[in-house]
């Protein structure tokens, strides 16, 4: 991407999107297209399109998506699928109508089958059931992922899906009651912290397994992806399966390679946090996919690894909520 490039990134307020903005203006690129909800409803098809129309941008990160952890997704399934469908459907097609030169859309690593192999390699898309919990957020990524291919095949347009695993750091969500993991704990910690809380109650056995991401890291290796030479982006891109006779998505995963059990997690964030009382396990909350890890290999392959060590971005996150709680 040349450094005066017009770039979109959609989502620039979350937690991907914003980690993106950092990375593109650390490297020198200065004309970002940058618009907040208010400024641009991304359900809106018209609206879209007019913004498409107007700023003609040559490059897009799709990180513009309604996202929630398990009790989320449980209480607002309509949302999830709806509004996810409408974001990346208006803004795809609204890409190739203003020729885009590459599109970089954003996905999860539940798009998986909830008992996949693992690791979870990206052949393994659409081979088995989803997790219930979270299959509308699903389905409308995997139909993102399907739009990326199919207008790749029918117009030869260069759009990459990538599918990060689960994601923490500067900017996420700490709402008490839609926030994922990672969030959601480090807030549990510190308030069972500040009023000297005997115990700390985590959802679920302590038992599954999940692999986490640094978003820095995360943004890192979507920049990298869109800046490759040609040939190897090129060769991301997917097959056409009625030609090759071959299930080639254009999806590539982005994650560290490893992971840690729900109980390793919670130790950990306590030790973190500084809190001393007891944690607790609630197995009648559900545990959601037993385990979750992405096969990287082929990121890896293509010269990207995380370099953000799992305590040490742990310890970022903390004390980014924590400045937010003093203020």
């Amino acid at each position: 991407m040349d450094k005066n490039a017009k770039i979109y990134i959609a989502g620039h307020r979350g937690l991907v999107g914003g980690a993106i903005v950092r990375n593109l203006q650390a490297a020198g690129y200065t004309n970002l297209l940058l618009r907040t909800h208010a400024e641009l409803d991304l359900t809106n098809q018209a609206a879209t399109a007019a913004f498409f129309e107007a700023e003609k941008p040559d490059y897009v990160f799709l990180a513009a998506a309604k996202v929630g952890g398990i009790l989320a997704n449980n209480i607002y399934p309509a949302e999830f699928i709806r509004d996810n469908l409408a974001i990346q459907s208006n803004i795809i097609h609204a890409a190739y109508v203003n020729q885009v030169k590459r599109l970089l859309f954003l996905g999860s690593s539940c798009i998986y089958p909830k008992l996949a192999p693992q690791p979870m390699k990206e052949e393994h898309l659409l081979t088995g059931p989803l997790e219930p919990t979270n299959r509308p957020y699903a389905l409308a990524k995997i139909a993102g992922v399907e739009m990326c291919w199919s207008y790749n095949r029918q117009y030869g347009t260069q759009y990459l899906a990538a599918m990060p695993t689960n994601l923490y750091g500067p900017g996420d969500n700490y709402h008490p009651d839609n926030s994922h993991v990672i969030p959601a704990l480090i807030r549990k910690f510190h308030e069972a912290k500040v009023t000297n809380a005997p115990t700390v109650t985590v959802w679920g056995s302590g038992t599954p397994r999940r692999e986490f991401l640094y978003n820095e890291d995360m943004a890192d290796a979507c920049v990298y992806l869109m800046n490759l030479p040609d040939e190897p982006y090129t060769r991301l891109l997917g097959s056409d399966e009625s030609k090759t006779g071959k299930f080639e998505p254009p999806l590539i995963n982005i994650g560290v390679g490893h992971d840690v059990t729900i109980k390793e997690l919670a130790e950990t964030i306590q030790r973190v946090v500084g809190y001393t009382g007891d944690i607790v396990f609630d197995a009648s909350k559900p545990d959601g996919t037993p385990r979750k890890l992405m096969d990287v290999s082929r990121l890896n392959g293509i010269g990207w690894r995380a370099q953000t060590a799992f305590e040490a971005g742990l310890t970022s996150a903390y004390i980014e909520f924590a400045a937010q709680v003093e203020s």
